[in-house]
């Protein structure tokens, strides 16, 4: 199977404080007792924010790697398909049934 989708870059910066405190995690943005993590000065959360990226070239990515190899098969021969993504589509990198990024591509 061939398959061409375009090269792309995303980027992407996501305020989370007000998530998390719909959440439940209020305490981390006022007075917290942050001494196990430093007793030198106190510490207080001024806001979490989450940024991620991803591209996608002919190199493949840093996640993940596709090859292309060929094969001979053992049935009845089965005609070769194309899938061609120029359309907006989802994307997952997944490793061991674990998705460690996913994002949508609307070109």
């Amino acid at each position: 199977m061939d398959v061409f989708i375009p090269k792309f870059k995303l980027e992407s910066t996501h305020n989370l404080k007000n998530v998390l405190i719909k959440l439940g995690l209020t305490s981390a943005f006022g007075n917290a007792n942050f001494s196990k993590i430093t007793t030198d000065v106190p510490l207080k959360i001024d806001n979490v924010v989450q940024k991620a990226f991803i591209e996608v070239n002919e190199e493949g990515t840093e996640a993940a790697a596709a090859t292309r190899y060929p094969y001979t098969p053992t049935s009845p021969s089965v005609e070769e398909e194309t899938f061609l993504a120029d359309h907006p589509f989802t994307f997952m990198l997944m490793k061991k049934n674990e998705i460690l990024f996913c994002g949508i591509f609307q070109g």
